[in-house]
């Protein structure tokens, strides 16, 4: 597959080879297939490093061979990593791209990050993503929870679809899931480990939506 060599990018290059990478081959949607179902992921222009993170990998069968390995019912479904990946991949960073307009809403895809104290930039795992389920709040909890303040809308959205005020303004938002919300229940619903595995996997297949189709 066409674009960077994954053991070739870092922490100082990708915000240079990544946007090429997606302006070169553009693509908006992700489809993520599983047991359980299938989501349609809309990829969101304005965070343009994450987005071609995200359809680097994708393309190049990362994500095929992770699952949801993160499941907190409530809270928020996590993929990304397996115990059986042979693609070789460098540890590196994203920097963030946390816009207010982009918030925690149910079905938001965002980035996990790791080691607060060792990353005060809030720089993103490379493949842990999450897509949220949370609950509906009133606008006085949301509000409570929230990490800035919120617009009317976004209270309106918290009130009535729900989602993780908590989160925002702490983790870069980068997508929506537009169809097949329900799926994020199905996989939240799923038993887990004392770890929040779930005890039967649920894989990942990723399959990008091309420009031209």
């Amino acid at each position: 597959m066409p674009g960077p060599d994954l053991v070739s990018l870092a922490d100082t290059n990708v915000a240079r080879l990544l946007p090429a990478y997606a302006r070169e081959y553009p693509a908006t949607e992700v489809i993520i297939h599983t047991r359980l179902g299938n989501m349609r992921v809309r990829l969101y222009d304005d965070t343009p490093v994450h987005k071609a993170n995200f359809l680097l990998l994708a393309r190049k069968g990362v994500f095929d061979e992770t699952v949801f390995n993160r499941v907190v019912k409530g809270f928020a479904v996590q993929g990304g990593r397996s115990d059986h990946r042979t693609i070789r991949i460098n540890d590196y960073h994203l920097p963030p791209e946390i816009s207010p307009r982009h918030f925690h809403k149910r079905g938001a895809l965002g980035m996990a990050r790791y080691d607060d104290q060792k990353n005060p930039g809030k720089l993103s795992s490379n493949t842990d993503f999450y897509l949220v389920q949370g609950e509906k709040l009133t606008p006085y909890q949301a509000q409570a929870m929230a990490g800035r303040k919120l617009t009317p809308e976004q209270l309106r959205v918290y009130q009535t679809v729900g989602g993780v005020p908590s989160l925002d303004g702490q983790y870069t938002v980068f997508g929506e899931v537009v169809e097949g919300l329900d799926v994020i229940d199905k996989i939240a619903a799923e038993p887990v480990d004392n770890t929040m595995w779930p005890r039967q996997e649920v894989d990942i297949k990723m399959e990008v939506v091309e420009a031209n189709r």
